[in-house]
C-alpha cells in the first residue's frame, strides 16, 4: 500500500455538478473501503454536496470550474477539499440571513468535528482558494 493516495475531479460550477462530485466522491472512497452505509460515509457526502453547493452559488459566475481533492495520507488522514477560482473567503452569514440560507459551513465545522476533523482554507496560486476537511481515516485500504 502506497503511503499516500489521491483522486479529484474538475467539474463546471452548474448545480447538476453538486451530485456528480457526491458520486465521484463515494465512488473513490468505496474503491479505499469505505463503506457507504455508515455514518463517516453519510458525513462525508453531506460535506461534498455542501463544499460544493458553495462552489456553485457562492462563486457569482467567477469560477467556472470547481475541483474536489481526495488525499489519504499513510491510511491515517483522509483529506477532502474543493477549490475554486473565487478569490472570497466562506464566511457565516448574520443569523438574519441564515432563515433561508448561509448555514453551510457551520454544517461543514460541526460534521468535522463531529469526526474528529477539522476545517482550513487556503489560498490558491490564481487567486481562489480551497476548503479542505481533515478526518481521520480508521478503514483499511483495498489494494
Amino acid at each position: 500500500m502506497a503511503d499516500h493516495q489521491e483522486a479529484n475531479v474538475t467539474l463546471p460550477s452548474e448545480p447538476v455538478s453538486v451530485s456528480a462530485a457526491r458520486r465521484y466522491v463515494a465512488r473513490v472512497l468505496t474503491e479505499w473501503g469505505l463503506a457507504t452505509d455508515t455514518d463517516f460515509a453519510d458525513s462525508i457526502q453531506l460535506i461534498v454536496s455542501e463544499l460544493a453547493t458553495n462552489a456553485v452559488q457562492h462563486t457569482f459566475g467567477q469560477s467556472p470550474t470547481f475541483t474536489v481533492d481526495l488525499r489519504l495520507e499513510r491510511e491515517e488522514q483522509l483529506h477532502l477539499g474543493v477549490t475554486d477560482s473565487h478569490p472570497r473567503r466562506p464566511r457565516r452569514l448574520p443569523a438574519a440571513v441564515q432563515q433561508d440560507n448561509g448555514r453551510g459551513m457551520v454544517i461543514i465545522r460541526c460534521l468535522a468535528k463531529e469526526c474528529g476533523g477539522r476545517l482550513t482554507v487556503t489560498p490558491t496560486a490564481d487567486g481562489g482558494k480551497t476548503v479542505w476537511i481533515a478526518l481521520p481515516w480508521s478503514i483499511p485500504v483495498q489494494s
